[in-house]
């Protein structure tokens, strides 16, 4: 098979013929017809992502979807010709999505939507395990409550505003003036963080009371934001929790905080099983007309997937990256 192979950290991405796997108990084969590109594939591929534990020589590619070509021992949800997407690799040693084929656990897959194509499922697969972990499983988001997504016309963001909308919540959502219309179509009300303080939108938005919940996409200063927020006796949750930070505004407010820890069933292979079960959600909220990942508009290929890490680093994409595989 073809695959994109990186021999050297922020060294380039050669095209390389290599033997097509065999999937294992528990694992398919799946003929990869789109992988999506993350902000952190290209950390891993810099070498910034220690926690990625993804040695040299390696594949990339985190996210992707195809069609499953054969099934290993055991596996009985799936069978050949079935169009699958998930997160299934590029971390950990784990071959990525950058590549003709992939035999991946069986666990981390779902069905891909129906009315969604291979680049728009390929799109989804960390950003709403990612933003679902924290909405549901950490904070249990409940209909009725308020929300506040930082960063919502982001990746994880874009993704969380729809799903804190699918459950129910008032949402609102911080962005640049230019993201304003993204998060309007999206059901949320923008919030111009450069053009108010905290304070300024917690008192215009929840009259001074704060939100139910903070989802976090950004980390840094925003965490710190977020943290100052949250109602009484609410809850924050970030996927980017690491660093120092001031606790003192999150005390006085009793409220909680959860981190979310993404690659930690890839990383570990324990919870994998979870991973598929949160995609199948998707595929029930897409299906529903609920869930539309926002994609990119320019296509790239295999052999010029460069491009679109540098699309995706520079900044130059204003949704997600995806490359088209066959």
């Amino acid at each position: 098979m073809k695959a994109l192979v990186l021999s050297q950290y922020d060294g380039p991405l050669e095209l390389a013929t290599l033997d097509r796997p065999q999937p294992q108990t528990g694992q398919v084969l799946v003929r990869i017809h789109a992988a999506g590109l993350n902000p952190l594939d290209v950390k891993i591929r810099a070498g910034k992502a220690d926690h990625a534990k993804h040695p040299l020589p390696l594949v990339l590619g985190i996210d992707m979807a195809g069609v499953v070509e054969a099934v290993g021992a055991g596996v009985t949800r799936f069978a050949p010709g079935d169009e699958v997407y998930g997160m299934t690799g590029g971390v950990g040693g784990l071959q990525g999505a950058l590549a003709e084929y992939a035999a991946v656990d069986a666990d981390l897959l779902a069905r891909k939507p129906a009315n969604l194509s291979m680049r728009e499922a390929a799109a989804l697969p960390l950003a709403f395990i990612t933003a679902w972990s924290g909405i549901v499983d950490r904070a249990h988001l409940a209909a009725g409550q308020s929300v506040l997504v930082q960063g919502g016309a982001g990746g994880v963001g874009h993704v969380a505003v729809q799903i804190a909308r699918a459950l129910g919540a008032n949402v609102f959502a911080t962005g640049s003036a230019r993201s304003a219309d993204v998060i309007s179509q999206l059901g949320a009300t923008p919030v111009d963080y450069g053009a108010v303080s905290v304070e300024q939108y917690v008192q215009a938005h929840t009259a001074g009371a704060g939100f139910d919940l903070v989802v976090d996409t950004v980390g840094g200063k925003t965490l710190d934001a977020s943290f100052a927020a949250v109602k009484h006796f609410g809850h924050v949750v970030s996927a980017l929790g690491w660093g120092t930070h001031a606790l003192a505004p999150l005390s006085f407010r009793e409220a909680t905080y959860s981190g979310v820890f993404t690659l930690y069933p890839l990383l570990s292979g324990k919870y994998r099983a979870h991973h598929g079960e949160m995609l199948a959600e998707a595929t029930r909220l897409a299906e529903a007309g609920l869930l539309a990942p926002r994609v990119d508009s320019r296509c790239f290929a295999l052999a010029d997937a460069d491009r679109g890490y540098e699309a995706v680093a520079d900044g130059s994409a204003a949704s997600k990256v995806v490359v088209e595989i066959g």
